[in-house]
């Protein structure tokens, strides 16, 4: 491959697109499969196999899923990263771009990469019921023409956490009553698996088979330069990477290329994608282990039968031997802010700032939940790509769509500022956009610059992703432009944190969005035939009315309250009496049945005075 001087990109990316149209027709099924070798289960596969199929096109092309969905409930397609500029109604996310496919019907993605000018590492996965987590996830290249960065060949790395036990099942022992610390459904195991030239590489045990994990193997040819192209494509948990006896040069970020970045270890959170050079070792006399390596810091218990640590082998000739395992001194994060995209962009000033605290508690109905702000999201009975389509000059409303939700004018330079207050990470991910990263900090709470630096305006080239993590009491600064008008989620992308709440929606440009979108009949169709409205706000009722919107549950408000404050001034006086008689018996005495019948007009007598005592009760409480 020639390297292209990076002063011809901008000529390349507006070159006419003349590609092709790459059509997929994905009947999304049921079916038997044992990814990690210990329990065969059902999966979400597609065209009765799993793993569903990889996808490899160019960016001048157009892209066309024809998704049948043959399970027994709704579910959808979301192309993770694509833009979908002028057609957010494509984006997948159910509940607020489009109702969910009905069962046995079709529905057609387009994705115009071409149009939207991008390339890059992606991925394709459900975003309903779960789905994903059950397999619903496929890796998506898309080819620069020609690429920046020169290497001899490309194979594509996914990594992936993997349950045997159905989502469904997993989701009701989450959000329950039972688990009111929020303890999240632990993976059974860990998955790592290898595509090239658009298809998956075979078993090193069955050349019929996909080779996952021990029985992957990746070909290398001794000094060759190679780019991997790494996915993780996980529900929970996040991926240490590494190889053995080769060093890495990061060239890409979430389908943005950078300069290279010499690491030793890559740090990968849930949905993000890295690209990294590796030039290949000149003898053959041994073979090298692959690490991927769960971050057990993330779960609550670390099963007894878990293995985090997975490993396939890179082969220079299979014969010879594969060398020992080797361990890192220390487990890092990637410093993604240090990276310098290719195609430089500078930091614009904020016009529309936007903050998120990240909080978890046991909320009113007895569940550990999510929230952004205190409030927890719930999908709402409209989508909100319909609410904002349908709702005339009352679009530009936020509160029309519900607690969680925030309008955006056009052009409008956004700025997310996002806390965590949580004890654990978190990867959050924007549809629709990239966001530049224009700060981080570890400790937001802390005087030390270090670890709480200030955001320095006017930078040249920020790095540009859509998923970023954030520590436990981290923060993050990302800035975008409003220049896609529609309904878009921000989202932490550990499926349990979605389904418990930690989500957002964006409502871009309403008015504009109504010139420009416009959804084809087959989805309103779909809607009807799920009994699902398309009009109005997110309750489906016209003005200001949200009756029979699903809100909460809610913080819980605690301390001293007038009915928690009678019931203890009730047991303070039940006390006392049951105190009394047992000393009275115990004193030798004995109680008639007229001592008796006093003693119950007594108690009631003593509900008239017991206002004042649950006042003196009050003060104390108050004052201590």
């Amino acid at each position: 491959m020639v390297q292209v001087p990076h002063f011809l990109l901008a000529a390349a990316a507006a070159a006419p697109a003349l590609g092709a149209l790459v059509e997929k027709w994905w009947d999304i099924t049921y079916v038997q499969a044992n990814p990690d070798g210990l329990f065969e289960r059902r999966v979400v596969g597609v065209n009765g196999t799993w793993p569903p199929p990889p996808i490899e096109l160019t960016k001048n092309d157009t892209l066309r899923v024809h998704a049948t969905n043959k399970l027994d409930q709704p579910t959808t397609l979301h192309h993770h990263g694509m833009f979908f500029n002028k057609t957010t109604y494509f984006d997948g996310a159910m509940g607020v771009s489009q109702c969910g496919i009905p069962p046995g019907q079709t529905f057609t993605y387009d994705v115009d990469v071409a149009d939207w000018n991008q390339w890059g590492t992606y991925w394709v996965h459900a975003h309903a019921s779960g789905h994903y987590v059950d397999g619903l996830r496929a890796p998506v290249v898309i080819h620069n023409t020609p690429e920046v960065h020169t290497y001899d060949d490309e194979f594509t790395i996914v990594l992936g956490d993997w349950y045997h036990d159905q989502h469904a099942d997993l989701l009701k022992q989450f959000i329950s009553r039972g688990n009111p610390g929020g303890a999240e459904p632990v993976p059974d195991s860990a998955l790592i698996y290898f595509t090239h030239n658009g298809a998956y590489l075979p078993s090193s045990t069955d050349p019929k088979a996909t080779g996952l994990s021990e029985n992957a193997t990746l070909p290398f040819e001794p000094g060759k330069t190679y780019r991997l192209r790494i996915v993780n494509t996980s529900a929970f948990s996040m991926f240490f990477f590494y190889i053995d006896g080769h060093d890495m040069r990061v060239i890409e970020v979430d389908g943005t290329d950078v300069e290279e970045y010499p690491i030793s270890l890559l740090s990968l959170t849930v949905a993000q994608r890295y690209s990294v050079l590796v030039t290949t070792r000149n003898d053959t006399s041994s073979n090298f282990l692959i690490h991927a390596n769960m971050d057990t810091d993330m779960f609550d218990v670390i099963p007894d039968a878990l293995n985090p640590n997975t490993t396939a082998t890179v082969v220079y000739d299979a014969n010879a031997p594969t060398a020992p395992g080797q361990d890192v001194d220390a487990y890092f994060d990637t410093p993604d802010i240090k990276l310098v995209p290719i195609v430089k962009e500078a930091q614009q000033p904020a016009t529309h700032q936007i903050t998120l605290n990240v909080l978890f508690d046991t909320l009113t109905d007895g569940t550990n939940r999510a929230m952004f702000n205190n409030i927890t999201y719930n999908p709402p009975i409209v989508p909100t790509v319909f609410s904002e389509l349908s709702l005339g000059q009352d679009a530009v409303q936020a509160q029309l769509y519900g607690p969680s939700s925030f309008v955006l004018n056009k052009g409008d330079v956004v700025e997310l500022k996002v806390f965590n207050f949580d004890a654990g990470k978190h990867p959050f991910h924007l549809h629709g956009h990239k966001f530049q990263i224009v700060n981080k900090a570890t400790d937001f709470t802390s005087d030390d610059p270090e670890l709480n630096p200030p955001v320095q305006e006017g930078q040249a080239n920020p790095v540009r992703r859509d998923t970023v993590q954030i520590p436990s009491m981290g923060s993050a600064t990302l800035r975008f432009v409003a220049d896609n008008p529609g309904a878009w989620l921000f989202h932490c992308h550990i499926e349990w944190h979605l389904e418990a709440g930690l989500a957002v929606t964006l409502l871009e440009a309403p008015l504009e969005a109504q010139q420009i979108v416009k959804p084809p009949q087959f989805m309103f169709d779909q809607c009807a035939a799920l009994g699902v409205p398309t009009s109005g706000n997110a309750a489906g009722h016209q003005g200001s009315d949200l009756s029979g919107l699903k809100v909460g549950p809610f913080l819980q408000n605690l301390g001293w309250h007038s009915r928690g404050i009678g019931a203890l001034a009730g047991c303070i006086l039940a006390a006392v009496l049951g105190m009394a008689s047992v000393a009275w018996y115990a004193w030798g005495g004995h109680i008639s049945d007229e001592e008796v019948e006093e003693q119950v007009r007594q108690r009631q007598a003593a509900k008239t005075t017991r206002p004042n005592l649950i006042s003196r009760l009050g003060r104390f409480t108050k004052k201590d």
